[in-house]
């Protein structure tokens, strides 16, 4: 049974089963700052389990795609040298909020496994904790496992509740026990059941988990029924295809085994067994699925996660022989694989070839200089010796290469890495990428009470009454003048942060009392909270107070937020339909919007997409909003972003020629916008660019202040606003021109100066070496008049330093005839190992230098010994 068939007839056995198929939701969890990655079927769900949002389904299925390679859940060094690790993967689950409990839950999956799947009934085992005697008499006396066949399993982490077999969201909250489903692949496989000695052996296979979240874990660890218990279950559609597929690996099974072949043709290998060839298959999933939603390869978080995944891949390539970029070859072979199952792949697939190729480009021309630097620093080490941090630390700072890159090499050489001397050389750099990186949130509030009820769509005034007050976190009946307050309405016309759109200011005034609210957000999907102070009086909850939006403020957001629409309709007309936004950030100042797009917006390209838009606004239609189904709305071509959380029933948005899924607050008639004018472009990562707009009055603010800086300019350079551009244009020329001649001048003083130096000279062992340092010479200088002294001397080594900018900067040059025995870039890297830099370069040219300027003479002292020591 191919992988692609066990996935839909899992799917499709639950919807039998009067499950909702949902959509696997994106890598990127929604609304989830505890989580790098989506890494099992529930994130998505996470908010229904805990109360905080509903579903208008109760049984819901889906194959949702996983990552495990960054954070706590992190399974990258186990990838390829294991038969069941993998970065991503795909989680067959089917889940019940509140419906069915375990009877139905262990019978569905009997069912499918005996008769769907038609797994050998013998073959299967099952656990369950030792506590729960109603999930072992259902699998006992209603399904029929034998009892030598159900395990109970203990409390064997430590502590009360700490088992394989219970399962909790975190430390408190929804939690409860689970039933694991192992498959026996017989005793010609070494292993013994689970709970024995040998249960990490591979005979006894754990395919399915079933979770029953039977409790709530309050802050003394007591748990309390829940009113509603739900189930939670997971299936790895690898784990699951290699035991019907009858293979021992999960890299055995159809899919991989196809990946595995266009990686060996991708890098000349015949063998199919290699390793490196699974490492690669595997890596392809992850990295293609992580760039369909919006992850780009940088530096810090999750697109760091995302960079040391390609070029893991990239050195097994290097590994298997290849050289030349190859890892974006094998997208096309992904689609063929997944492309049916996940549409948004295939539709993205240029994008994903052009993000991988140029990664590709910008590592490889530093890969095989860092291999070589780790293989000659690996070469003298025995197993169980250590690579110093310091080399571990140049590979990542000079050569991109990733700490647990360099690991994982040295772990297939039996080499330790020195990880306490690379931490201290990199504290800086973590530092700043850790206070970067971090997610940030809005305060946590306990409520569990009557949702809100939004009207800000009609009105921008209510009479609402106070539900709750919390001050600092915690749930008060009563708040004073000048405490900073969150507060829970009945009703209200503020509109709370969501989609981009930035949450509504304004006032809530009462009978003695006032609250200056300056934030709105969500506490939970149906329940808002006004983030305020208490300006005047006392308030209590059940007060009555009338709710009033800052006007003024919400038509400017209002007008940004409408023609954020039209600009993204605008973008993909004018770029194409590969243009999906990937970020937006919506206020009463401008509207900043990200897309994917892989090359600069031209100006040209800018002004259609300025006139595309003001025409809409000129055309001043009615904006339309209405609601209907998910399907129906997609049907009838509104857009939806992907990785976003939309529901069954979804509001769309008809603004002038855009249609769009949108919650957000906007203009009657786009006349309403006014002018809108787009006023910055630019890159923020490979194949994502970001633009700014303003309208209305914004916008006119922006003419006047540009209309006064060219008075300004043109006043100074004595030229009427219409000149500007040609008189800019000539007194650019007439610097360029006087730039040539300095550098003119510069040369033939070189030329006198190399003539000078070059008697300065001193002999070593019959070497001609001018060492010196230089007076009011910059770095390009000492680079130029290096291979005019070189030909002066004929025969010889030259070594010139300057300050420039407040530090050492140092050129060295060798001739051809002495570089067998003093090579230029050893001799500069001894040089400012002693300024406090570093340096490298050729055998006969090499530049570097420090930062301790104030070692320069000792550090030009030192060199004739190290000179002569060479020769």
């Amino acid at each position: 049974m191919k992988t692609a068939e066990i996935r839909s007839k899992f799917l499709n056995f639950f919807q039998s089963k009067d499950h909702t198929i949902v959509k696997s939701s994106s890598l990127i969890p929604a609304n989830d700052p505890t989580l790098l990655f989506t890494n099992s079927g529930m994130v998505q769900f996470k908010d229904v389990f805990t109360g905080k949002d509903t579903r208008p389904y109760k049984r819901a299925t889906t194959a949702q795609r996983s990552l495990r390679a960054g954070g706590k859940h992190n399974d990258l060094e186990n990838v390829g040298y294991t038969a069941r690790h993998h970065t991503f993967f795909e989680m067959l689950g089917n889940f019940s909020f509140g419906d069915y409990f375990k009877e139905s839950a262990i019978s569905y999956a009997w069912e499918l496994l005996t008769t769907v799947y038609m797994l050998p009934k013998e073959k299967l085992w099952v656990t369950v904790y030792f506590e729960d005697d109603e999930a072992y008499n259902i699998w006992k006396d209603k399904i029929g496992v034998p009892a030598e066949r159900i395990i109970r399993i203990g409390d064997n982490k430590g502590a009360r509740y700490a088992s394989d077999n219970f399962w909790q969201m975190a430390d408190t909250g929804p939690c409860g026990p689970c039933s694991e489903i192992f498959y026996d692949h017989g005793p010609d496989v070494w292993g013994g059941p689970p709970g024995s000695p040998e249960e990490d052996g591979d005979r006894y296979i754990e395919i399915w988990n079933l979770v029953f979240m039977q409790f709530e874990r309050d802050k003394e660890g007591v748990l309390h029924p829940l009113p509603h218990p739900c189930v939670d279950t997971g299936m790895g559609l690898e784990r699951i295809a290699a035991v019907l597929q009858h293979v021992h690996s999960n890299y055995e099974i159809d899919l991989f085994q196809n990946l595995i072949k266009a990686a060996a043709r991708e890098t000349n290998t015949s063998d199919l067994s290699n390793n490196s060839l699974k490492v690669i298959a595997d890596h392809t999933r992850a990295c293609s699925f992580m760039i369909v939603d919006g992850v780009i390869p940088g530096n810090e978080g999750r697109g760091y996660v995302l960079r040391r995944i390609i070029r893991r891949a990239l050195r097994h390539g290097y590994q298997l022989g290849q050289t030349k970029p190859f890892f974006n070859k094998l997208v096309a072979d992904l689609v063929v694989q997944m492309g049916e199952a996940y549409p948004e792949l295939a539709e993205q697939q240029e994008r994903v070839v052009a993000v991988l190729k140029l990664e590709e480009e910008r590592f490889q021309a530093t890969l095989e200089k860092g291999m070589k630097i780790l293989e000659e620093n690996l070469e003298g080490l025995k197993k169980g010796g250590v690579l110093d941090g310091k080399t571990v630390f140049t590979l990542y700072d000079t050569y991109g290469f990733p700490f647990d890159l360099t690991a994982d090499i040295c772990r297939e050489r039996g080499v330790e890495v020195d990880e306490k001397g690379f931490e201290a050389a990199m504290e800086h750099q973590r530092e700043t990428a850790r206070a970067s990186g971090k997610f940030k949130t809005h305060q946590s509030l306990s409520y569990s009470g009557q949702h809100t009820d939004f009207q800000g769509y009609v009105s921008l005034e209510t009479e609402s009454k106070i539900l709750a007050i919390y001050v600092e976190g915690v749930s008060v009946a009563e708040a004073a003048e000048g405490q900073e307050v969150v507060l829970v309405l009945d009703q209200t016309p503020f509109y709370a942060e969501s989609g981009g759109q930035v949450g509504d200011a304004g006032a809530l005034t009462g009978y003695g009392n006032a609250v200056e609210v300056h934030d709105t957000q969500k506490i939970t999907a149906n329940v808002f909270g006004h983030y305020g102070t208490v300006t005047l009086g006392q308030i209590k909850v059940g007060d009555k107070v009338q709710a009033h939006v800052n006007v003024q403020r919400r038509q400017s957001i209002t007008r940004n937020h409408s023609a954020t629409h039209l600009m993204h309709k605008a973008l993909r007309q004018v770029l194409g339909g590969h243009v999906q936004q990937k970020g937006s950030l919506v206020d009463a100042e401008k509207t900043r919007f990200d897309f994917s797009h892989d090359a600069p917006v031209t100006p040209a390209q800018i002004a259609e997409v300025e006139a595309i838009v003001n025409a809409e606004v000129l055309a001043n239609t009615e904006v339309h909003a209405q609601m209907m189904s998910f399907d129906d709305a997609v049907a009838g071509g509104a857009m939806a972003l992907f990785g976003e959380k939309y529901g069954d029933e979804v509001r769309v948005l008809d603004i002038g020629f855009s249609r769009e899924l949108c919650g957000g607050v906007h203009v009657k008639r786009t006349g309403d916008i006014g002018l809108f004018k787009i006023v910055s472009e630019g890159g923020i990562a490979s194949g994502i660019r970001r633009v700014e707009a303003v309208t209305g009055l914004n916008a006119l603010q922006w003419v006047h202040q540009l209309n006064d800086s060219v008075n300004k300019t043109a006043a100074l350079l004595k030229a009427p606003p219409a000149d500007l551009y040609e008189r800019s244009k000539l007194a650019q020329e007439q610097t360029r021109q006087l730039e040539k001649e300095l550098e003119h001048t510069k040369e033939k003083l070189a030329v006198a100066l190399a003539s000078d130096l070059a008697s300065q000279a001193k002999d070593i062992k019959g070497t001609k070496v001018l060492v010196t340092s230089l007076k009011d010479a910059d770095t390009k200088f000492l680079r130029d008049i290096v291979p005019q002294l070189k030909d002066r001397l004929q025969s010889g080594i030259v070594v010139l330093a300057a300050e420039v900018d407040g530090k050492a900067s140092v050129a060295v040059g060798v001739t051809n005839d002495k570089t067998a025995q003093v090579k230029a870039g050893e001799l500069v890297a001894f040089i400012s190992e002693k300024l406090g830099g570093k340096g490298g370069g050729r055998p006969d040219m090499a530049m570097g230098g420090g930062v301790q300027l104030d070692a320069l003479p000792d550090a030009l002292a030192a060199v004739p010994a190290w000179i002569d020591a060479k020769l």
